[in-house]
């Protein structure tokens, strides 16, 4: 399928169909906002994470979120509060890197793969296929520090600190399959998740830009322009929860000494489906809306601080 042609003659280009063209410092840029974007916000929830993860390894101790915080700060006390911070800083900083700025280039790429009207008409599938690109790399970056993170947060007999923790789990990568022994369920909840997140980011964006804020977006105050990217990406977040919620309990699944070894398959048949679906839902659908809200706002500030602007509704912003 050709790219469309200018009425100048020349080959519509999307890195530079906007009025800040997509160069090398444009994607490096995204890259560095979506490293602090992950990053920070994953960090920020890590009691959350704990609780969540504890939720699905071990339900019948952990049977709700407020119970789970209060019996985690009685027994822990800051320190079992904060535990896997470090891995969980590290790795969703190199995930967000690669998946913010891996989708500026993708998005770009494939836009004019299919030309310019193709790119508008299905711009959806564009979102779809740039992120879920993006996130495929993202993953690999990330994988070695989310399972060191999630038997920090899951075994209590695992050391808390990172270097002996990555010792321990090294050292028995025969069972633990480490580093990319759980790279396959991290794709099957990361990627469906990702698409989720920036697919319903990208309509939320321009429904919002073409339904209510119906001036040109420069003309709203940046307090306003992150509000909607704050609103839009929290609702975006919702639906990446219960998307991703399945793989997502597989991955907290391994994390238990007495899974090591076991297929994906087994695990499920003893968890049962119900538990599956559901087991940590609420409290992940409360996480990742918020962190999602969260990643967004902050990249976004991030981009607007660098002169960039901010996402989503790109067809609504140039046509203003």
């Amino acid at each position: 399928m050709a790219p469309v042609v200018a009425v100048d003659g020349k080959k519509w280009d999307s890195r530079y169909a906007g009025k800040i063209p997509h160069d090398q410092s444009y994607y490096t840029k995204c890259m560095v906002g979506g490293a602090l974007a992950c990053g920070l916000t994953h960090c920020g929830v890590v009691s959350l994470d704990i609780v969540k993860c504890n939720m699905q390894a071990n339900p019948k101790e952990y049977k709700n979120l407020i119970q789970g915080l209060g019996m985690l700060w009685r027994n822990q006390g800051f320190s079992g509060m904060t535990k896997g911070w470090f891995p969980t800083l590290v790795g969703y900083s190199a995930q967000g890197l690669f998946k913010f700025g891996l989708n500026e280039v993708f998005k770009d790429t494939y836009a004019n793969l299919v030309g310019q009207k193709n790119a508008t008409d299905y711009r959806v599938l564009i979102w779809a296929a740039a992120s879920g690109s993006a996130e495929f790399f993202a993953d690999i970056a990330l994988c070695p520090f989310e399972m060191i993170k999630v038997k920090v947060q899951t075994d209590p007999e695992y050391p808390r600190t990172f270097a002996a923790a990555y010792a321990r789990i090294n050292s028995e990568k025969a069972v633990t399959r480490f580093p990319f022994g759980s790279l396959t369920p991290l794709w099957s909840r990361q990627i469906p998740y990702t698409i989720a997140k920036f697919v319903g980011f990208e309509y939320c964006v321009e429904y919002m830009y073409k339904n209510v804020f119906t001036r040109p977006r420069h003309e709203y105050s940046y307090g306003t322009q992150l509000g909607i990217t704050f609103l839009s990406g929290y609702m975006a977040g919702v639906f990446c929860a219960i998307i991703s919620q399945p793989a997502d309990n597989l991955v907290s699944q391994m994390g238990k000494r007495e899974n090591a070894g076991k297929g994906f398959g087994q695990m499920i048949n003893e968890i049962g489906w119900n538990s599956l679906l559901t087991k940590g839902l609420g409290t992940r659908i409360i996480m990742i809306g918020t962190l999602t809200g969260l990643q967004w706002y902050i990249y976004d500030n991030f981009k607007m601080a660098m002169g960039l602007g901010t996402s989503g509704g790109q067809q609504v912003a140039q046509s203003k």
